[in-house]
C-alpha cells in the first residue's frame, strides 16, 4: 500500500490489541491507540514507532461514547480519515454467575459489548459518508459456545455477533463500500488472566490450547485486508468448538460441565493482592506496562496452521474435518 493506512485500535495497551498495533506498525500505518491505562498506551506507542509506524495514544474508556467520539476526532485531526477501526477492548469476571454482583455484570457488558457498539457507531458515522472503511470486531469462540465461569463475557460476545450481523446486512442493503467483519478467537496468552476480577480459588488460565497474541493479530490484519467475508476463525480449537456446538451441543454441555471449572484454573492459588482491571486500569496506580503477552509463554503456540485454511475459503472443508474429528474425540471421552 502506497499511502499508510489510518487505523484505530481499542484495547491497544495489551494482549491482542497491542500485538495488532505492532503488526500494523510494521506496515507503516498511522495508528490511534485507545485504552484506559497510560503505561500500557505509552508502551504500545513505543512499539508501533519502533516497528516503523506512527501512533497517537489516547486514554479512553470505551464504555463512554463521548470519550470514543473525542478519540476519533483526535485521530482524524492528526492523521486524517480513518481507514480501519478495530474493536478489541474488553473486561471480564471469572466466577460462577451467582457470585457476580449486578453492577459487575453491568460493567462487563458496558465495556465488552457496548464498547463495540460505540466504536462501531463512531466509525460508521465517519466511514459511511466517505464511502470507505473497514470495521473488524475481535470476537471469540465463546461467542458461539459459552463456558462456565464466564457468563458476563460470553453474553457480551454473543451480543457482539448478533449486533455485527445486523450492521452487515444494513450495509449490504445500502450497497455501501464500507465493510464489517469479525474474527473469532481461541484462548490467547494475554495479560487478562493476571488482572481479571476473579473469585476462583486458583489463578485463572485460558483453556488450552493457548495461542500467542501475534497469531491472533495475524488473523485481525488479514480480516482488515479482506473484509468481504462475514467472519474468520483463528485456531483449530475455535473451529472445533463452533462445529461441535453446532452438531453436538448437548455433548458439549456435558463435557464442559465436567471440565470447564478445572480447565480455567492453574494449580496455583490466586494471589491475594492480584490487580483487577474491572473498574480501573491495572497499569494505572502501579505504572506497570504489562505488554502483549501473559504468563503462559511456555505453553502458547506461536503458529496456527488452521489460519491458512481460514484465509483460503475454497479449502475451508479442512475446518469441517477438524470439527468432526473433535466431536468424535469428545464423545469418546465422555463415554469412558
Amino acid at each position: 500500500m502506497n499511502t499508510p493506512q489510518v487505523v484505530v485500535i481499542t484495547g491497544a495497551s495489551a494482549g491482542i490489541g497491542r500485538a495488532t498495533a505492532q503488526a500494523f506498525g510494521r506496515r507503516g500505518a498511522k495508528i490511534g491507540l485507545l485504552a484506559r491505562g497510560q503505561a500500557g498506551l505509552d508502551g504500545a506507542k513505543k512499539d508501533v514507532e519502533t516497528a516503523g509506524g506512527q501512533a497517537l495514544a489516547i486514554p479512553t474508556d470505551v464504555s463512554d461514547y463521548a470519550q470514543v467520539e473525542a478519540a476519533a476526532d483526535a485521530v482524524e485531526k492528526k492523521f486524517g480519515p480513518i481507514d480501519v477501526w478495530i474493536n478489541v477492548a474488553f473486561t471480564s469476571v471469572f466466577a460462577p454467575f451467582l457470585k457476580i454482583r449486578p453492577e459487575e455484570f453491568k460493567r462487563v457488558t458496558e465495556v465488552s459489548y457496548l464498547g463495540f457498539v460505540y466504536g462501531t457507531h463512531v466509525a460508521l458515522s465517519r466511514m459511511v459518508p466517505a464511502g470507505h472503511g473497514t470495521i473488524v470486531q475481535v470476537g471469540s469462540a465463546l461467542g458461539a459456545r459459552s463456558i462456565p465461569l464466564q457468563s458476563a463475557y460470553c453474553g457480551a460476545k454473543h451480543a457482539v455477533n448478533g449486533f455485527t450481523s445486523t450492521i452487515r446486512t444494513e450495509l449490504l442493503h445500502d450497497r455501501s463500500a464500507v465493510h464489517i467483519t469479525i474474527v473469532q478467537m481461541p484462548a490467547v496468552n494475554t495479560p487478562q488472566f493476571s488482572w481479571v476480577l476473579s473469585r476462583l480459588p486458583n489463578h485463572p488460565q485460558p483453556v488450552p490450547p493457548i495461542y500467542q497474541p501475534e497469531v491472533a493479530a495475524r488473523g485481525v490484519v488479514f480480516a482488515a485486508d479482506h473484509p468481504q467475508r462475514k467472519q474468520y476463525w483463528v485456531g483449530a480449537s475455535t473451529v472445533g468448538t463452533i462445529f461441535v456446538n453446532k452438531f453436538a451441543a448437548p455433548v458439549l454441555d456435558l463435557y464442559l460441565s465436567r471440565t470447564g471449572f478445572k480447565s480455567q484454573q492453574t494449580d496455583r492459588k490466586a494471589p491475594a493482592d492480584a490487580p483487577q482491571n474491572l473498574w480501573e486500569p491495572a497499569d494505572g496506580a502501579a505504572g506497570r506496562d504489562y505488554g502483549s503477552h501473559g504468563i503462559f509463554d511456555d505453553r502458547a503456540h506461536t503458529h496456527a496452521p488452521q489460519l491458512w485454511f481460514s484465509h483460503h475459503a475454497r479449502l475451508s472443508t479442512g475446518g469441517a474435518i477438524a470439527g468432526v474429528g473433535l466431536t468424535a474425540l469428545l464423545v469418546r471421552q465422555l463415554c469412558r
